[in-house]
């Protein structure tokens, strides 16, 4: 098992930027990959970004364009969204996720943290 705490999410208007963490702790597995997700109200959770842990390699969802930056630091198990550009309709409760080595779904998930873009 994995504890993961989110943070840094907050209030920004459209254009601003944020910075969300993942903090890892008590891992028991190996990791293949972690992933941030984002759930808005009345929608469906999606799938945002991820890293896999073995090689850095970085995959993201089509419609962030180039906005969002995923990147891990390994010494501090903790990975990092980096959110610029930022739109309304990125309001979203912003969830982080592990995957274990092996595993055909994220498998531990975190609480969450709110990201609310204004207008």
């Amino acid at each position: 098992q994995v504890q993961l705490v989110e943070s840094g999410g907050g209030l920004v208007q459209a254009g601003g930027s944020l910075r969300l963490s993942c903090a890892a702790s008590g891992r028991t597995f190996v990791s293949h990959s972690m992933g941030w997700f984002r759930q808005a109200p009345g929608k469906d959770r999606e799938f945002v970004a991820a890293i896999r842990r073995s090689d850095g390699r970085t995959y993201y969802r089509d419609s962030i364009e180039g906005r969002f930056t995923i990147s891990g630091d390994s010494a501090k198990n903790t990975v990092y969204l980096q959110m610029n550009g930022l739109k309304p309709e990125d309001t979203a409760v912003y969830y982080c996720a592990d995957q274990k080595l092996g595993s055909p779904n994220y498998d531990y998930w975190g609480q969450g943290t709110q990201v609310t873009v204004s207008s």
